[in-house]
């Protein structure tokens, strides 16, 4: 998979813009690959400019602070991450105290209501239901769309399914199984 040159352009931009890369331009390289290696799986499937740039601006952001905690210029402490040029150590008393004052927060991110997983998500679920037309529509003796609306947008088990549909409940959980099956193999 490779990237485009404006992705590139806004990975880049993305870096520079971060406030932690200031003072650390010399590992602007590492601050690159670690965010390709962490963006590559979603960044070529989301379409939207604006969904794009939010997701990389969280990935810019993580990739900094793992490549500068490996190179050993960011330590963690009780508050929060701390530079380790920052932290005098001859004068342990009077840094210990300014330090513990110190709060530092981080945004917990909501991957649930992140707008790149919701497109993924959207994506996916679209994919399945295209899927299970398909599948119904060629088979329509089957009622596979029916016995996945009553399964699993209506709750019942597969007892109440049969009941439901004149059927027995082997039946109907072979049919789940290989409704499921085909539904695998269309993604493939």
């Amino acid at each position: 998979m490779e990237l485009t040159q404006d992705k590139i352009n806004l990975i880049e931009k993305l870096i520079k813009n971060d406030r932690k890369f200031a003072n650390n331009e010399d590992l602007y390289d590492d601050f690159f690959n670690e965010m390709c290696k962490r963006s590559m799986p979603i960044v070529n499937t989301i379409t939207s400019d604006v969904t794009l740039e939010a997701y990389l601006r969280k990935i810019a952001t993580t990739s900094i602070v793992n490549v500068l905690k490996d190179s050993g210029r960011l330590r963690r402490t009780r508050s929060g991450y701390t530079p380790v040029k920052n932290v005098s150590l001859q004068d342990e008393n009077e840094t210990s105290e300014k330090y513990a004052n110190a709060k530092i927060e981080y945004k917990i991110i909501d991957f649930d209501s992140n707008p790149e997983d919701i497109a993924v998500k959207n994506e996916v679920l679209q994919s399945i239901v295209n899927s299970l037309y398909k599948i119904n529509d060629a088979e329509p003796e089957k009622q596979y769309l029916k016995i996945y609306k009553l399964r699993y947008d209506e709750g019942m088990t597969q007892k109440e399914i049969a009941n439901e549909l004149n059927l027995s409940q082997a039946e109907i959980s072979k049919r789940l199984f290989k409704l499921m099956e085909k539904v695998k193999k269309a993604f493939n």
